[in-house]
C-alpha cells in the first residue's frame, strides 16, 4: 500500500486530466479557427477565460478548503498577474506601431525618441509621457513573465509573514486580506499609479508580431489555459496528497493541536499562501489577454468574494469541486448577463436577468451553505458511496 503511485492514490486526478484533454480537443475541433466552425470565436474565448477562473478557484480551494484560511484577497494576485503581462503587451505593441510610423522619416529617430513616443502613446491618456519605475522591465517578455509569478508571490510572502507571525486568524485575517485588496484597487485607480489609473491596460488581445487571426489566437490561449489548469491541478493534488497535505488539513481542523505536535504552523500557512498567490498570478496572466482589458475594477474586493462563492458552491476541500463551481458560475453568468436569458414580464414588473443575476448568485450561495454545505462536489461523494 505504501508503494502505490501518486495516480493510484488519486484516481480522480487522472479522470480530471482526461476530461480536460477531451474537452480541449472537442472545442478545438468545433472552433472556427481550427475546426468545423460550430463554436464562435467569442465563445472559445469565454471557455478559455473560464479555464483560467477554474485555475484560480483551485488556488482558492487550496488555501481555504484545505488550509482553512478564508482569503478574501486572492483575486488581487490574479489581477497583478494580468497587469504584469499586460505591461509587456502594451509596450511591445506600441513599440511596433511607433517604429513603423517613424520608419518613413528621412532622418532615423534616436532610441530615446522612440521611447519618448512610446511613453506618449501609452501614458498620454493620463497626461504623462514618461515611463514610471514599475515599467522598467516592460520591454522584456522574459522578465515580465518572471514578474507574473514574482510580484504576487512577493506580496503574499510579505503580507502573510506579517499576518501569520502575529497569529492573526479567522475572520480577522479575512478582513485583513480584503483590506489589502481594497488598498491595492484604490491605489491602481489613481493616475499616478503607473498603470494608467481607471483606464487600465487595453488592447491586450492583440499579440505583438502575431499576424494570425483572433480565431486562431483564441485556440492558442485555450490550449495554454487548459495546460495551465492541468498542471496546476496536478500540483495541487500532489501538495494535498502527502505529509504536507495532512499537516495543512490538520491546521484547518485543529491548529492548536498541530502546533502542540511541534509543527511550525506559521511556516505551513505562509508556504500555502505564497504558492496559491503564484498560481493565481499565472491564471490572471492567461485570462486578461483573452479578455482584452484589465482595470482596477477587475480586482475590487467583490471579485474575491465571488471567488469564495464559486468554491463554496462547487464544494471546498475538493479540487474538482472548485473547478465545477467556477466553471458553472462563469458559464451561467455569461448566459444571464450576456442578454441570452429572456426577461420575465410579470405585468407590474419585468425581471431583467442582467440586473438580477447577482441576486440569484447570492441566493444560490445561501441555499448551498444551508442545505448542501459540501457543495456540488458532495454529490459526487454521495454517488461514489452508493456505487460501493
Amino acid at each position: 500500500m505504501k508503494n502505490r503511485s501518486f495516480i493510484a492514490r488519486n484516481p480522480s486526478t487522472l479522470i480530471f486530466l482526461a476530461c480536460l484533454g477531451i474537452f480541449t480537443l472537442a472545442v478545438t475541433i468545433a472552433s472556427e479557427g481550427f475546426g468545423l466552425g460550430l463554436i464562435s470565436t467569442s465563445f472559445v474565448k469565454t471557455l478559455g477565460k473560464t479555464l483560467c477562473l477554474c485555475l484560480v478557484a483551485v488556488a482558492m480551494d487550496l488555501i481555504w478548503g484545505y488550509c482553512g484560511i478564508l482569503s478574501l484577497g486572492h483575486f488581487a494576485f490574479f489581477g497583478l498577474g494580468g497587469y504584469m503581462i499586460g505591461m509587456w503587451l502594451m509596450y511591445e505593441r506600441t513599440r511596433l506601431i511607433v517604429t513603423e510610423s517613424m520608419a518613413a522619416q528621412q532622418i532615423p529617430p534616436t532610441p530615446q525618441e522612440v521611447i519618448d513616443s512610446i511613453g506618449t502613446q501609452i501614458f498620454g491618456v493620463v497626461g504623462s509621457s514618461e515611463f514610471p519605475l514599475i515599467w522598467s522591465f516592460a520591454h522584456s517578455l522574459t522578465l515580465q513573465l518572471i514578474l507574473v509569478v514574482a510580484v504576487p508571490g512577493l506580496l503574499a510572502l510579505v503580507f502573510g509573514w506579517l499576518a501569520f507571525r502575529s497569529r492573526v486568524a479567522g475572520v480577522y485575517l479575512s478582513i485583513l486580506t480584503q483590506a489589502m485588496t481594497l488598498a491595492l484597487a484604490l491605489y491602481l485607480f489613481q493616475n499616478d499609479s503607473g498603470l494608467r489609473g481607471n483606464n487600465g491596460l487595453s488592447g491586450l488581445q492583440n499579440l505583438p508580431g502575431v499576424t494570425a487571426s483572433q480565431d486562431v489566437v483564441s485556440i492558442w490561449f485555450l490550449w495554454a489555459s487548459a495546460l495551465a489548469l492541468g498542471l496546476g491541478y496536478l500540483l495541487a493534488a500532489w501538495v494535498v496528497s502527502g505529509k504536507f497535505g495532512s499537516v495543512i488539513r490538520g491546521i484547518r481542523d485543529n491548529e492548536a493541536r498541530v502546533r502542540f505536535l511541534g509543527y511550525s504552523v506559521e511556516t505551513y500557512k505562509l508556504a500555502m499562501f505564497t504558492l496559491t498567490a503564484c498560481i493565481a498570478g499565472i491564471a490572471g496572466a492567461l485570462y486578461y489577454p483573452q479578455a482584452g482589458i484589465i482595470n482596477p475594477a477587475e480586482i475590487a474586493p467583490i471579485a474575491s468574494i465571488y471567488l469564495a462563492v464559486w468554491v463554496a458552491i462547487g464544494g471546498r476541500g475538493r479540487l474538482y469541486g472548485a473547478v465545477i463551481g467556477a466553471a458553472l458560475v462563469s458559464l451561467v453568468s455569461t448566459f444571464f448577463t450576456g442578454g441570452q436569458a429572456p426577461d420575465i414580464p410579470l405585468g407590474f414588473y419585468t425581471i431583467a436577468w442582467v440586473d438580477w443575476w447577482t441576486v440569484l448568485l447570492g441566493l444560490t450561495f445561501v441555499l448551498v451553505t444551508l442545505f448542501a454545505p459540501k457543495g456540488i462536489g458532495g454529490l459526487f461523494d454521495l454517488i461514489g458511496r452508493k456505487a460501493k
